[in-house]
């Protein structure tokens, strides 16, 4: 083609007028404008965004009514000028037109004027590149399935991303990481606004002002940009249909601040990132939640270590660690201590932890003039935007002990109904305040629970925060109380008083649920303990302690019970009670005799003895003589052991205690088989049989089932011994004692291998072994070297 053709081309292209062969001379349009651009039909169709089946079709007349998008992809495509446009136009709807009037106008060769369409721009709008990224593979990996097929059209569905998360844990630094990394992905541009959803000043971004200045980054003159928010969105959806264009809308507020924003077609990502979950956009455009939570220990260790160096951080590890611990492994608490760190190069890190360690909360070490970096700034743009209800709650969830708390304990702590309570905790949820990590209980990391105490101590009296700690407290023990009695009826030295105004105590109807609650709440109850003798409840401590110890001992946690056994007896102490001195010494005997510590054990009882003769609690004193003679067994004292044993049966005779005298005539009946006397056992045992049924006692009457089951054993009626051992296993499983299951499947197993049937003596020992290990107790190797067959029964391999 000569020049002058061309140039003639350019104003007027070769077609027929007449609409019945517009099909015809839409693809003669097609292929000859295409053959100037000097392209073929599948560069054509890559540079539309459109199939190239498409193309093909056009240029043959298949199709005769293209869509209105797909022409204006052809016009941008093909760089065809306002009449080229609007004669293509005429012809995919068989009608000729008359061209419209011009954004602009530039000289033709022949030196004319031609009115052009502003050209499409490919917009680069994405934030600088994010340094030291770090971590996230699952989430990147994620996201990567979210990209569109290359041969996608905008007939198909959009993909959403809704990336949600708290406050400074990394939503913003994950999308612009990714998008930067998929940017090739999408050559018609990328799209970013910062839509100021939570910004402090509260001027949340309008939709309209973030698609005037879509708009503008697609060349679209100011004039040209309708008034209302609905038609410069409908604008902005035929601006990018069929274009593969990334958008990236972060920081929204919710659900309509982004709906404007979206395009229309499958061709186009949109990444949302939020505080809140936007769970109108997932339910109704149908956008992939992606829930970011803080780091692990080991995200945190590299971004640590690219922001710093290796160097130095392998140089000072326990400090690294502390910093991660003390930042909450918060991507953006790390950022701010890294921040600081690499301005001071000559500083130790141990200094940076320290720093964090002694100030309140960590929030003042991670401050600063700059708000987005600021841990107590950013944090407030979160609480600020709840209801006053549920910043009330999120304060004095901020002064609730435990690492997490149920629905039910929110709803005494403050003081409301527990319908109200769900209502508000899943507010705090969706702004991701708290995370609700299983069915109704909720937690928050260690510097959120800063920031939520320190607006409790701005915004709430020091009564009203005493009266919510107090609520909670009274919840966890009346629960607590309910739960212990259901484990065992028998225990009744505590009866605590009213709860508060507002407690709401949870119901627990049998012995599963209340197995079931404390295995829950234990951790919590801990805490509890602790936390109410640091506030001053000595009174609620001390009961806690109680509360707690049947749960620990069934189930293996000594040291947990020591460790609340010894907050009991510190409470006891400041209360000036010796009677509660006493009893929590008494504890502290049998959690540390269950671990092994015969001298810690001993010193206790010893106490507690000497305490109890000086108040004259006699039940007190006579208990305390029966767990001195099982420790005693440890050190196979057992004459020292029968004497504490009848000791505690004398003072039992006298009293109104059938818990305590069944036990005692137990102990006796135990001791007595230390020395060999299985006869007497067999005597003493009968009688606490009787005694443990008719008080409905199953821990003493499934530790006299043992007790029979030695004597049975020893006198060799090894089928009575085997009745009686698996007696005593069934009532310790069914009690969830799984210590005390143990020690009768080793004296079953004992029995076994006497009897000459070492597989199932075996099998026994094993089951114990298993049990032991579990619980970490060290009679796990008594076990072991009876499977080995390097040792012989005795009746101290075990405490019972």
């Amino acid at each position: 083609m000569s020049s002058e053709e061309l140039d003639q081309a350019r104003v007027e292209p070769h077609h027929d007028r007449d609409a019945t062969n517009a099909a015809t001379n839409l693809g003669t349009l097609v292929r000859d404008w295409r053959e100037r651009a000097l392209l073929t039909q599948e560069q054509l169709a890559e540079r539309a965004g459109l199939n190239v089946r498409t193309i093909r079709r056009l240029e043959n007349g298949g199709l005769r009514r293209p869509r209105s998008a797909s022409v204006r992809l052809l016009v941008d495509a093909l760089d065809l000028d306002q009449a080229e446009a609007e004669s293509l136009a005429g012809a995919a709807t068989g009608t000729p037109r008359q061209a419209t009037q011009p954004a602009r106008a530039d000289p033709a060769p022949d030196g004319r004027t031609v009115t052009l369409e502003p050209s499409t721009v490919a917009p680069r709008q994405l934030p600088a590149k994010v340094a030291g990224f770090a971590g996230r593979d699952a989430h990147l990996r994620r996201l990567d399935g979210f990209l569109p097929a290359e041969t996608g059209d905008e007939t198909t569905a959009m993909t959403i991303a809704a990336i949600a998360g708290s406050a400074g844990v990394g939503k913003t630094s994950l999308a612009v990481y990714w998008a930067h990394r998929a940017a090739h992905r999408f050559p018609d541009g990328q799209l970013y606004v910062d839509l100021r959803g939570f910004d402090p000043g509260g001027s949340a971004m309008h939709p309209a002002e973030a698609l005037r200045g879509f708009l503008d980054a697609q060349g679209v003159p100011p004039e040209r940009v309708p008034a209302s928010t609905d038609a410069q969105a409908a604008l902005y959806r035929s601006r990018m249909a069929g274009r593969r264009i990334l958008v990236v809308l972060d920081n929204a507020r919710d659900a309509d601040q982004v709906r404007p924003l979206l395009p229309g077609g499958g061709t186009c990502l949109v990444l949302v990132t939020s505080r809140t979950p936007l769970s109108g956009l997932i339910v109704a455009e149908g956008a992939r939640p992606l829930i970011v939570d803080v780091f692990t220990s080991a995200e945190a260790h590299q971004m640590l270590s690219r922001r710093l160096g290796p160097r130095r951080t392998a140089t000072e590890p326990e400090a690294v660690a502390e910093i991660i611990t003390r930042c909450a492994h918060l991507p953006l608490a790390l950022a701010v201590v890294a921040a600081r760190a690499a301005t001071r190069p000559g500083f130790p890190l141990i200094q940076f932890a320290t720093e964090l360690r002694v100030t309140r909360g960590g929030l003042d070490a991670l401050s600063g003039s700059d708000a987005r970096a600021d841990l107590r700034s950013v944090f407030s743009w979160s609480s600020r935007a709840l209801s006053p209800p549920a910043a009330r709650l999120f304060r004095f969830l901020g002064t609730r002990p435990g690492p997490d708390i149920s629905t039910a304990a929110a709803a005494s702590l403050a003081a409301l109904p527990l319908h109200e309570v769900r209502v508000l905790l899943t507010e705090l949820a969706d702004a991701y305040l708290v995370i609700e990590h299983a069915p109704n209980r909720y937690t928050f990391h260690a510097l959120l629970l800063a920031h939520a105490a320190e607006i409790a101590q701005e915004h709430d009296t020091g009564a009203e925060r005493h009266a919510s700690t107090q609520r909670v407290l009274d919840h966890y023990l009346h629960t607590g109380f309910a739960a212990a009695a259901l484990l065992n009826p028998q225990r009744t030295e505590v009866v605590p008083a009213s709860p508060q105004a507002g407690v709401q105590p949870e119901e627990i109807t049998d012995y599963t649920a209340a197995m079931d609650w404390f295995t829950a709440e234990h951790r919590v109850l801990l805490a509890a303990t602790e936390h109410a003798a640091r506030g001053g409840f000595d009174q609620h401590a001390w009961q806690l302690a109680w509360v707690l110890s049947g749960f620990l001992d069934r189930r293996g946690h000594w040291e947990d019970w020591i460790r609340c056994q010894h907050t009991a007896l510190d409470a006891a102490r400041r209360l000036g009670d010796r009677r509660l001195e006493a009893r929590a010494h008494r504890g502290l005997g049998r959690a540390n005799s269950r671990v092994g510590r015969a001298d810690d054990a001993y010193l206790h009882y010893s106490q507690a003895l000497e305490l109890y003769q000086q108040v004259d609690d006699l039940a007190g004193l006579a208990r305390t003589h029966t767990n001195l003679a099982l420790l005693l067994e440890q050190t196979q004292s057992y004459p020292d052991a029968l004497n504490h044993a009848r000791q505690s049966l004398r003072i039992h005779r006298n009293l109104d205690d059938g818990v305590g005298h069944a036990n005692a005539l137990n102990t006796v009946g135990w001791c007595y088989a230390l020395v060999g006397d299985y006869r007497q056992t067999l005597t003493y045992c009968r009688d606490a049989i009787v005694l443990h049924k008719e008080i409905n006692d199953r821990d003493g009457e499934a530790a006299t089932w043992d007790t029979l089951g030695y004597a049975h054993h020893h006198l060799g009626d090894h089928r009575q011994a085997a009745t009686c051992y698996h007696a005593a296993i069934r009532l310790y499983r069914e009690l969830g004692d799984r210590y005390f299951e143990s020690v009768s499947l080793i004296h079953l197993g004992d029995l076994n291998d006497l009897a000459g049937d070492p597989r199932t003596a075996r099998n026994n020992w094993q089951r114990a072994r298993h049990i032991l290990s579990k619980l970490g107790h060290p009679a796990a190797d008594d076990v072991r070297a009876r499977l080995l067959g390097k040792a012989t029964a005795t009746p101290s391999a075990t405490s019972r």
